[in-house]
């Protein structure tokens, strides 16, 4: 998988050692512990997977430009900020391994480095008079608050539909995808019916990445070091598991439901629930619907000509639904 990363990053590859020093220079302040805690961000940083969307996206349509390094930094803030955030309404620890900033630095440290960051995102566009990229980042954070709400309100119920399932994962996940490619393009100047046509392309991929992430939690090899079941131990209902307590009989249905509703925390109950929707088509249906969409994204890709950034690109939609991680 590595070696497929490398691939994917091939025609981006002097672009993307560049943009850490941008990145690095973009979340800069006057105040010692600011600087002090995005340094740790810097060093700490996952795959950068969206930021090479934002450049593969440009040369798909023409070159990385400054406006093109200024909307992957706005778009790394934006994915930062929510990471920090997220840790903090989780009350999570760890991300990849390392502390997160909140268990190094408590909450209240945490909940404003992510507003500088947000802050910094926004700064980053007005500055340099960049208002169609303003536009995006602006929706995309609006969204992305939206489907963390929407996904809290339905929580509580547990009475997540498919159709929900598929408006929270869009603004949670897909929404900042879509941002990177559209924030890509029109880095690159090209006309509206282009920028809307790569947002509907990163929304797609965006939604078949967060499919195999739920799929994780139904799979004993998973390699993420998420243990099976874990998302029914949290009451999170997604694809596989809607799918399944929707075709169940009414017999199943509540013997299940009062699973992850009452009994979320026994182990045994909580396999059982895991084999039942293997044995009832909710992984097939959810792999299927993952591979619809993300035929939906090489259907759009295949109306640009060819060149190597379109060639990657396609090998990350390969790799957003194979990935072990």
């Amino acid at each position: 998988m590595a070696n497929t990363v490398e691939l994917i990053k091939a025609p981006i590859s002097d672009e993307m050692k560049l943009f850490e020093q941008k990145f690095y220079e973009s979340m800069k302040s006057n105040v010692a512990l600011l600087d002090k805690v995005t340094r740790f961000i810097v060093t700490t940083k996952g795959k950068q997977m969206r930021p090479m969307f934002v450049f593969l996206c440009a040369k798909l349509v023409g070159n990385v430009n400054e406006k093109t390094f200024r909307g992957a930094s706005m778009i790394e803030l934006i994915h930062t900020a929510t990471l920090v955030h997220d840790d903090v309404v989780d009350e999570s620890f760890k991300r990849r391994n390392f502390f997160s900033i909140n268990a190094l630095w408590k909450n209240k440290i945490a909940v404003l480095v992510g507003d500088y960051l947000l802050s910094k995102s926004v700064l980053l566009s007005t500055d340099n008079k960049d208002f169609d990229l303003l536009a995006v980042i602006s929706r995309t954070i609006r969204e992305m608050s939206e489907g963390e709400l929407l996904q809290l309100e339905k929580a509580r119920k547990l009475d997540i539909t498919e159709d929900v399932y598929y408006e929270i994962i869009r603004q949670k996940t897909a929404t900042l995808i879509a941002a990177c490619c559209e924030v890509g393009v029109l880095s690159n100047g090209v006309d509206e019916t282009t920028a809307k046509k790569m947002q509907e392309f990163g929304t797609y991929t965006g939604m078949a990445f967060q499919i195999k992430d739920d799929l994780f939690d139904y799979q004993t090899s998973n390699i993420i070091g998420k243990p099976v079941g874990i998302d029914i131990k949290e009451q999170k209902m997604t694809l596989p598991l809607i799918y399944t307590l929707k075709s169940a009989s009414p017999e199943n249905y509540k013997k299940y439901f009062a699973t992850i509703k009452r009994y979320n925390n026994d182990s045994k109950k909580v396999r059982e629930l895991v084999e039942f929707v293997k044995s009832s088509g909710g992984m097939d249906y959810a792999i299927q619907t993952m591979k619809d969409y993300q035929q939906k994204a090489l259907n759009i890709l295949a109306e640009f000509p060819d060149n190597e950034a379109k060639e990657s690109l396609k090998l990350m939609l390969d790799y957003v639904i194979s990935r072990k991680l």
